[in-house]
């Protein structure tokens, strides 16, 4: 099992906060979720096996918010500039 954190930048109110719960509640894999409305930011431990960090980031974007790593703002078009290239290698 992995844990992970994700800053979640646009969480307004609690209905934001129940929308990334559920996004990230529906990525394959996953086994807990915390989403912290005063943080602005998501805890979740899932199955390594199962999923990639980079699913949970993409089930955030895709339900309009922007999420920081420690590297930074990270933008849909890289996520899905890594996939292509990793299905090309």
């Amino acid at each position: 099992m992995m844990t992970r954190n994700i800053v979640v930048q646009g969480m307004a109110d609690q209905q934001d906060a129940d929308k990334v719960s559920h996004a990230l509640r529906e990525v394959w894999g996953i086994r807990k979720v915390d989403v912290s409305l005063d943080k602005g930011e998501a805890t979740f431990t899932y199955d390594e096996n199962a999923a990639s960090f980079e699913d949970f980031q993409q089930a955030i974007l895709d339900c309009g918010f922007e999420i920081y790593t420690e590297n930074g703002k990270v933008e849909e078009s890289k996520i899905d500039m890594g996939k292509e290239q990793a299905e090309k290698g």
